[in-house]
């Protein structure tokens, strides 16, 4: 399809214009937005760098644990192995600088009066070869006027053909003009865009190498630090050894204190703890009206495949076989052995009684000594061991207390 060489003209002057007033201006844009764009990736170097820091001090906090040592080893070395890839990062983004910003930068400065100059050039040199065709086209004209009433018609004959050669040998350069000139306003555009391409293309080789790097760096660390960490429950063999000695029967005593004889304070022991079941009911202050609440958490202490009794069932079961063991416990109580104590609970959640003085309000990890050994409704009632306050509280903010296992947690360790 010919096009007119006035269209072509047009398309090679807008050619000019578009790289003079869009692209040009678009890269110093992109300059500046560049020099933002390492500014960010340098803030984030340095904080990854303080974030990693931290991670390792952390890591060296487990260093004398018998159980997180490895552990600590392991956010050391990923700590590390982090900084390690945030340096590469910042080695890039110097190529990036070389490579793009300051090419860009020296290339935009010069592009500017070049396409300038370029561009008033080839104005220049079509209007000097369009006044020309169009004066001699002008004597053209002249002559076959003049041929028409003359009496010498070959002698115009003549002028004419010369003027015709020469408006026709004049059309045909100003075209080869005009198709030149199109040919490199369009190649000069097509050059500042490869440039471009160019160095992006280059600097994402780089980066597809360094992320490559990065991979296969992590991809021979992260299996090991995921099977280190695959089992919270696990502890090492030592430690394993260790806790088995001491929940072992027959093993060094908690204390070499020798215990208190059995008949001191017997009768005390006897009317304050013996057969919590007789609790004088005229004592005791009526059950709170209503459902006791439950702690929205209070499964997540308790295993569900072995979730520990409640303290009222522990104390039915125990009241289950106070008959069966009638006899031996009478004989006991008469030498002040055997004795057998009210059923004490832990606090795993702490409780405010507010204004309501039946109740009674303790912090977690209290102690608390059951005065009625049946639940009702989800309360019990109980002494505070510390302050000898009384009252009632809700049994799901409590947990048996195994007091066997309490004195093994302070047993010292066999040597």
């Amino acid at each position: 399809m010919s096009r007119d060489p006035e269209e072509v003209n047009k398309l090679t002057e807008n050619t000019y214009k578009n790289v003079m007033e869009q692209f040009n201006p678009g890269l110093r844009n992109l300059i500046n937005l560049g020099k933002n764009y390492e500014k960010a990736v340098n803030v984030m170097v340095v904080a990854g760098r303080a974030y990693y820091d931290s991670l390792a001090k952390i890591g060296d906090i487990s260093a004398d644990s018998p159980v997180s040592k490895e552990l600590g080893q392991v956010l050391v070395e990923i700590s590390r192995t982090h900084k390690k890839l945030n340096d590469s990062l910042e080695e890039s983004f110097k190529k990036f600088h070389k490579e793009i910003i300051s090419e860009l930068e020296k290339k935009t400065d010069l592009d500017v009066k070049y396409m300038t100059a370029t561009l008033k050039r080839y104005q220049t040199e079509h209007r000097s070869k369009l006044d020309s065709l169009e004066k001699s086209q002008a004597e053209l004209k002249k002559i076959r006027r003049k041929s028409q009433g003359a009496r010498n018609v070959t002698k115009y004959e003549h002028k004419e053909m010369e003027y015709l050669e020469t408006v026709t040998s004049r059309q045909s350069d100003i075209q080869r003009f005009i198709a030149e000139g199109c040919r490199e306003a369009l190649l000069e555009e097509k050059r500042r865009f490869c440039f471009l391409v160019d160095k992006h293309c280059s600097f994402t080789q780089h980066m597809h190498f360094y992320h490559v790097q990065c991979a296969d760096f992590l991809k021979t660390k992260l299996p090991g630090w995921e099977e280190i960490c695959s089992d919270a429950t696990k502890v090492p063999e030592k430690v394993r050894m260790m806790i088995d000695e001491i929940r072992t029967p027959g093993s060094t005593p908690v204390s070499g204190t020798p215990q208190p004889s059995p008949m001191v304070k017997r009768n005390t022991l006897i009317g304050n703890d013996f057969y919590p079941h007789q609790e004088n009911a005229s004592k005791v202050p009526p059950a709170p009206t209503g459902k006791a609440y439950t702690s929205p958490l209070v499964d997540m202490f308790n295993n569900p495949a072995a979730a520990p009794k409640a303290p009222s069932e522990k104390l039915n079961h125990s009241a289950e076989n106070s008959d069966d063991a009638s006899l031996s416990r009478s004989t006991s109580v008469a030498t002040g052995l055997n004795i057998i104590k009210r059923q004490k609970v832990k606090t795993i959640f702490p409780h405010t009684a507010g204004n309501n003085k039946t109740l009674l309000s303790f912090a977690q990890g209290d102690i608390i000594t059951l005065l009625v050994a049946e639940e009702k409704d989800g309360w019990l009632y109980g002494e505070h061991d510390t302050t000898r306050l009384k009252g009632w509280f809700p049994s799901s903010y409590t947990r048996p207390l195994d007091e066997s296992a309490e004195e093994k947690a302070f047993a010292p360790v066999p040597r």
